[in-house]
């Protein structure tokens, strides 16, 4: 029940570790706003979340709203719309992502401007959007996903750019809201079995079973992660468990180097 009475956003969260996250804060008594590009994908994960029965027993709910997170205008709009209902916003999970993977000399201007969009600058709108609800309550929470790939990936340029990127937003928002009472960290997930390390898979020319088997074996822990164990980490530093943390970047990787 850390988040009881809270209100919370999460970016990109109709699937994967967005979908897990709103579903672990919502278990934890938050009223979650569940924010993706498609409006019937966001609003079918907030019905699953709302009829959970442990989600029912915490208090918690969720509500599906759509934006697009490259579009700043969209941006204030969702985000002014829960907070006016709400009469607050507590929480941000800065999710939203895609990948268009390729060898450097073959990305195009056009794939590289996409991800460093929709990856990096939605958090920028999102912090941007939040901290104006935040900042008069002198209390807040922004948590971020970078990435791994942000230590440098084969044919993923510009992921590896834009995870890198939000691990210097999420140092330098924290200083600059830190005396406002917001707290902004970032975690940095390595493998994770979701629908985009599927596709990396299917890039590759491998099955998504082959493909985390070869993971794991890279692995300490000798498997990949699960979107509900990102999950958790990110319900740790968007509570007051994580009350003197602040500007840091969480590897979730196994122990992988």
């Amino acid at each position: 029940m850390r988040f009881e009475g809270q209100t919370v956003i999460v970016t990109g969260a109709a699937r994967g570790i967005g979908a897990a996250t709103a579903l672990r804060l919502a278990r934890e008594g938050a009223r979650v706003a569940v924010l993706d590009l498609v409006l019937d994908a966001a609003q079918s994960t907030a019905t699953s979340i709302t009829a959970d029965p442990v989600v029912v027993s915490a208090g918690g709910s969720a509500v599906g709203l759509a934006a697009d997170m490259t579009d700043s205008q969209a941006v204030d709009a969702a985000f002014s719309a829960f907070a006016e209902a709400e009469g607050r916003l507590d929480v941000l999970v800065n999710n939203a992502g895609l990948t268009r993977d390729d060898l450097l000399f073959r990305m195009s201007p056009d794939d590289w401007d996409l991800v460093l969009r929709t990856n990096l600058s939605s958090a920028f709108h999102g912090i941007r959007s939040a901290q104006r609800w935040m900042t008069p309550a002198m209390s807040g929470a922004i948590v971020s996903l970078s990435s791994r790939s942000a230590l440098g990936a084969r044919g993923q340029a510009n992921y590896a750019a834009a995870k890198a990127g939000i691990q210097a937003l999420t140092a330098t928002a924290a200083i600059e809201l830190g005396p406002f009472g917001i707290r902004v960290n970032a975690v940095a997930p390595g493998y994770i079995a979701t629908a985009m390390t599927a596709a990396t898979a299917s890039r590759v020319g491998m099955t998504a079973t082959d493909h985390q088997d070869r993971a794991a074996l890279a692995t300490p822990l000798r498997r990949v992660g699960e979107p509900e164990e990102v999950a958790s980490v990110i319900a740790f530093l968007a509570s007051r468990d994580a009350s003197y943390v602040s500007g840091q970047t969480l590897y979730i990787n196994g122990g992988a180097r």
